[in-house]
């Protein structure tokens, strides 16, 4: 299942919070990477936070990887999930008028 993970930073929370987790946050999700979870990510340009595109069972799997990276387990952000589907609207360029 395709989903796509936006980062949201938890409200309040310092900028220099982060800096010491960084290295550790880049080598989780390299090995997210490495696992086949993450397969592709991104920084939203003008919010510089991160968008990832995850390929799991379901929602619980990817909460349960995500959860993994240490900006999480430290409380620093979270993510929203969106579950996608593939686009059906090509179907119609086929169907009789």
């Amino acid at each position: 299942m395709k989903i796509l993970a936006l980062e949201r930073e938890v409200p309040g929370t310092p900028a220099d919070a982060f800096a010491p987790h960084l290295k550790a946050e880049a080598r989780r999700a390299w090995e997210l990477v490495q696992a086949g979870v993450i397969r592709e990510l991104y920084f939203d340009r003008d919010q510089h936070t991160a968008v990832l595109m995850l390929e799991c069972a379901d929602l619980d799997a990817a909460r349960a990887a995500l959860a993994t990276l240490p900006l999480v387990e430290t409380g620093l952000i979270t993510f929203e999930l969106i579950p996608l589907a593939p686009y059906s609207g090509f179907a119609r360029l086929f169907m009789a008028d």
